[in-house]
């Protein structure tokens, strides 16, 4: 028996959907990769492609706040997947670098994520995927405006 959606709204079933995919995308990343969280495999695949991305731009891009960033960050130089150097030019400020460890690990996991996205969006038409991004974009907008 399928339960019923406990708040009776489309924004419940958008919330599932997002815990449902990062639950097999960890479970797929972790198959192949054991000490990668899905957080930490995004902020490796925005730095490898731009590696001047600020700390707050990071956090942004993957929607959590500067402190758990932070953690992340940290976690991830101690894990060996990044090295963090202080700028030169502000020493307030750090660069992080991808280290090799970090660099395979983007290259072993890289068919893992396209094969998560392929799963959470099979039997989707193109049309549907689309129609699907502009009424998500459409609730954002409408979020951030009000």
């Amino acid at each position: 028996m399928k339960q019923k959606n406990p708040t009776g709204t489309v924004l419940y079933t958008i919330e599932q959907t997002i815990k449902e995919y990062r639950k097999i995308s960890q479970k797929n990343i972790g198959e192949i990769v054991s000490d990668i969280t899905v957080d930490q495999c995004l902020v490796l695949l925005i730095l490898n492609e731009n590696l001047n991305y600020s700390q707050k731009e990071i956090a942004t891009l993957i929607f959590k706040d500067n402190a758990s960033i932070t953690r992340i960050i940290e976690l991830m130089v101690k894990k060996e997947y990044l090295i963090r150097k202080i700028n030169e030019l502000d020493r307030r400020k750090f660069n992080l670098e991808i280290t090799e460890k970090g660099i395979s690990t983007i290259e072993l996991l890289s068919p893992v994520i396209k094969q998560n996205r392929t799963t959470a969006l099979d039997g989707l038409s193109a049309n549907e995927i689309e129609l699907l991004d502009k009424v998500l974009n459409k609730i954002i907008t409408n979020c951030k405006t009000k």
